[in-house]
């Protein structure tokens, strides 16, 4: 990796990092669709056809660009992706669909290739029509640069405090190779992609059917792991593009594994910094469940767990009230024993088939920091899953009660 991507904020050493790879260009523009005058839409371009592999929202309440990009994505192979924020083109009817067409016609006709070359999406306000006026006019100004991934970042942000980029390299067959990625999301974050979008880039050589097991590997081990509040939103999506720039034959054996990890890398990097960045959040929860048969059983456990708005809101106040793990633990739907279970606020044991003793006080200030770290081992296997939240606070209410794009 490269730079701090542990770190709870943007990482300015990964500044770009969508156009990192090689044959990449990328822009963001003010089409006028947000009222806050900021940037709102985005193009990202490969110079040449790039493999693609993409995952999508599981909400019964699709929006239509994810209708549109699926279809394009169908086939394995993409020219550039079309993005707009301000406005989610969900809940518009075949309206929203034939708009959604029109962007990819008005970007393939820009960079000179086929409408199903290209992939679109929005994010902001549903239940609202886009303004393909602007859209018409904006969409034939974009020029995507090899130094525009930022621009691009900045571009797709709706709530979202800080741009969130990633990059990271690896060497395979004596090539260096970049894996690069972007995303936004702060609230309605529960991802179950089987208002979060992410994208990626990558100079590599990938075969479709690896890359689409690398990509759904990485998916469910990253952004499928962050919660913020819940809610699944209607438009979840994340793609990556490798158009191979690089040179070098198709990856395999050893060096699709490096591929892998790099990947996993970005993706992590980037879900860490979403659920830092949680609508009026002001730390992050780690939440690792050890000791588990599977990874299946350790990831529902984590997942339930970083869910729970009781223990969101004990930790916003500092209370190290590791009863509400164990009680959010229980409602997981996977088996265990009680007294082989153990609990740890970053490294106090708290539990250990009973209360410890740890005093509340000196427990309470392992909750004090930005991030807090929580472990669970059910003492049952060698299986371990790690899902990352945030605190629930006051401020969360009030943004999301006043809340327009």
């Amino acid at each position: 990796m490269t730079g701090n991507h542990d770190a709870l904020g943007a990482n300015p050493d990964a500044e770009g990092a969508l156009t990192r790879a090689q044959g990449f260009s990328a822009c963001g523009f003010t089409a006028g669709i947000k009222e806050s005058g900021l940037p709102d839409l985005a193009l990202l371009v490969s110079d040449h056809p790039a493999t693609a592999a993409a995952v999508y929202t599981q909400n019964q309440s699709t929006a239509a660009p994810v209708h549109i990009s699926k279809a394009h994505t169908a086939n394995g192979s993409l020219r550039a992706a079309v993005v707009n924020s301000g406005n989610a083109n969900c809940a518009t009817g075949e309206q929203g669909l034939a708009d959604a067409r029109e962007m990819t016609q008005l970007t393939a006709s820009l960079i000179g290739c086929e409408a199903e070359e290209v992939f679109v999406n929005s994010t902001g306000i549903i239940g609202h029509y886009l303004p393909m006026d602007l859209l018409r006019s904006a969409i034939p100004q974009l020029a995507p640069a090899s130094d525009g991934g930022a621009d691009f970042a900045r571009s797709i942000m709706t709530t979202d405090t800080f741009q969130k980029e990633a990059v990271a390299s690896f060497e395979a067959n004596g090539v260096t190779y970049t894996v690069g990625g972007c995303a936004k999301g702060a609230g309605m974050i529960h991802p179950d992609m089987a208002t979060m979008l992410a994208f990626f880039t990558t100079d590599a050589p990938v075969a479709a059917g690896a890359l689409e097991s690398c990509f759904r590997f990485a998916m469910d081990r990253s952004f499928n792991m962050v919660t913020v509040d819940g809610d699944t939103s209607t438009n979840d999506s994340s793609v990556i593009l490798a158009n191979g720039a690089a040179g070098g034959e198709p990856l395999s054996g050893a060096s699709l594994e490096a591929f892998g990890s790099a990947l996993l890398d970005v993706s992590t990097a980037l879900a860490k910094m979403m659920a830092r960045d949680g609508e009026g959040a002001t730390k992050r929860i780690s939440i690792t469940v050890s000791g588990a048969k599977s990874w299946n059983d350790a990831r529902d456990v984590a997942r339930t767990i970083a869910l729970s708005p009781l223990l969101k809101a004990a930790l916003s106040k500092y209370d190290p009230n590791w009863g509400r793990i164990l009680m959010a633990a229980g409602r997981a739907g996977v088996p265990y024993d009680l007294d082989q279970v153990s609990i740890w606020i970053s490294d106090l044991c708290v539990f250990d088939g009973t209360a410890t003793g740890v005093p509340e006080a000196e427990a309470s200030q392992k909750t004090q920091g930005d991030e807090v770290f929580l472990r669970m081992d059910l003492g049952q296997g060698d299986a371990e899953a790690t899902a990352w939240g945030c605190d629930l606070t006051e401020e969360y209410v009030r943004f999301n009660a006043d809340y327009v794009t």
